[in-house]
């Protein structure tokens, strides 16, 4: 009922930025938490930043002060801009919801298809 799509990834230097974006699309019949989680080869996924539709946020301690997520709710889209890269930020990072649908309105997960970031040093 709800896709997310996310798009931004890439490789960039350390010290460069990157912005990830995640767009909502479908039936949607509401949005709550929005967030970006990653995960590294070998490593269990991990939230990096969340953002509630009221806009309060949640960083990973490891990327406060780096990265700063926000969203746009008239577009159902969320955002990650990520600065002062490093090369330990290099993983695959998905885009994840609890959201309603229209067809079935309870609150579940969904997640994206993740987009690669690398860092290199």
């Amino acid at each position: 009922q709800v896709q997310l799509v996310e798009s931004g990834g890439g490789l960039v230097q350390a010290g460069g930025s990157l912005r990830l974006s995640c767009a909502a699309s479908g039936s949607i019949f509401s949005i709550n938490e929005m967030d970006w989680y990653r995960q590294a080869p070998g490593k269990q996924r991990e939230l990096v930043a969340g953002i509630t539709s009221g806009g309060t946020t949640n960083y990973a301690d490891s990327v406060k002060g780096r990265f700063t997520i926000s969203r746009d709710n008239s577009q159902n889209t969320v955002y990650l801009q990520m600065n002062s890269l490093k090369p330990e930020d290099t993983a695959v990072y998905f885009c994840h919801t609890i959201a309603a649908g229209t067809k079935i309105p309870i609150l579940l997960h969904y997640w994206g298809q993740g987009t690669q970031v690398t860092v290199s040093s």
